[in-house]
Parts: structure tokens; sequence; C-alpha cells
């Protein structure tokens, strides 16, 4: 054979070998199609094609963090909020990411962002601002009900970022103000009931023990007189007084 035709063979080698052999990374598969039939998932590690007759698509195993873009709201009580969100997913079928949809990724983001349009609509203001993760376990359920027959697993949906026009917030300022004024005037009110309470039970017992009184004026007695204090506050016991008001 002349060395021309080895030349041939040799270049011909050259470019099958490369079309033959097929690697995949760890994270990675290869759905391989012959003659455009599904013949499966290959992978990871190496392993070997049909030139010209085989076609092999790449498919990424690994999470993807995907941001929701910003979405104009109206919450169930009708009020205007955008709303940020974050998702995470990863494929667990190579072959239904590859077969079933035409870009896994894509269709995930735009499920996600009518799915938290939806949901938001769905839920009044103040379960957006304090029952967040219920929102997120609601959101995540949902969109992995959609992605799941593409063989897409939608692991968390996370709210990052609430927006509220600027008129709002001034009166969720107002309301929580008179929140805390209300609470205060129930707490002043709870401990000027508890002290009458206490000052009825002192009362009561001052006055089957008439004693008590007395020793009461003698602590006051200790409580007035300080250490430059030249006054002396002798109390005038009671039984002084009744003795008279008898005679009367």
């Amino acid at each position: 054979m002349s060395p021309i035709i080895y030349g041939v063979i040799a270049l011909a080698v050259l470019i099958l070998i490369p079309m033959t052999v097929k690697i995949v990374k760890e994270y990675e598969r290869g759905v391989v199609f012959r003659l455009g039939r599904l013949v499966g998932a290959k992978g990871p590690g190496l392993f070997f094609i049909i030139p010209f007759i085989d076609n092999m698509v790449r498919v990424d195993l690994r999470v993807v963090t995907m941001d929701v873009p910003s979405q104009e709201c109206i919450t169930k009580d009708n009020v205007t909020v955008r709303v940020n969100a974050v998702a995470y997913f990863r494929v667990v079928d190579p072959e239904a990411s590859v077969v079933k949809v035409l870009d896994h990724i894509r269709a995930t983001s735009q499920i996600s962002q009518t799915t938290v349009r939806n949901v938001i609509g769905q839920s009044e203001l103040d379960e957006l601002l304090t029952q967040r993760e219920k929102l997120n376990q609601a959101l995540t359920k949902i969109i992995d009900e959609h992605t799941d027959p593409w063989g897409v697993k939608v692991s968390t949906v996370e709210i990052k970022e609430v927006e509220l026009a600027e008129e709002m917030k001034r009166m969720m300022a107002a309301q929580a103000e008179a929140e805390r004024e209300r609470r205060a005037k129930i707490i002043h009110a709870d401990g000027e009931f508890q002290a009458a309470e206490r000052l009825a039970e002192a009362g009561a017992i001052m006055a089957k023990e008439p004693v008590t009184l007395q020793l009461r004026y003698l602590q006051t007695l200790t409580e007035v007189a300080t250490e430059r204090n030249s006054t002396l506050i002798f109390p005038l016991p009671i039984d002084l007084i009744s003795m008279f008001m008898k005679k009367k």
C-alpha cells in the first residue's frame, strides 16, 4: 500500500476516534440516540458510540441556582408588591430532560415565574410578610409537580425580597406604632389592676389586725428619715384616738 493510503487511513482514524470514544464527568450523563431513537443515558466515565449513527447529548446533574426575576403581583387584599425569589433544582432523569422538554432550565424558569405570581395572588400581605416559610413550601411543591415529568427535581424555592410602595410602608409603620401604644396601655392597666388587688388584700388584713397598720407606720418612718434629716416624726397610735372617739 502506498504512503498516501496509509495517510488517509491514519487521518480517518484520527477523525473517528473522537467521534467514537466519549468521556463524561462524574456529574454528567450522556444521552445517546441511535438513528434518532433513544438508546439511554451512559456514564460517567469512558464509553463508545457508533460514528455517524449515534448522537450524544450531555446533561449536567449538578444543582442549578436560578434567580426568579422580580414579579409584580397583587395580593389577595389588593396590595401591589414586587417579589424576588430563587429556585434550586437539578436533573434526576437525564433522558426525560432531553426528550420531554426542549430546554429544561428555561422551562423551569418560566413555570417558576408563573407560580410565584399565582401563589402571591392567593395570599394576603400579612401572610406574605409573616408566614414566608409556608409560602416557600407551597411554591416548592407546585413547581416540583410541574417539572417532575421533565426529570427535574426542585428542592427549594425561597422568596428573597418583598418590595412595597412608600405609602404602604408609612401605613405599616403607623400601624406598628399604634399596636405598640395599645400594648403599653394594656400593660399599664394590668399593673394598676394588680396594684389595686394587692391594696385591697392589704386593707383586708389591716382591718382584721390593727397592729399591722401601726407596724406600717413605723416602717414608713424608717423610709422617711435620712442621715441628714434633723426632724423626727413619731406616729400617733391609733388606739389613743379611738379611745377619745368612744367617749364621744
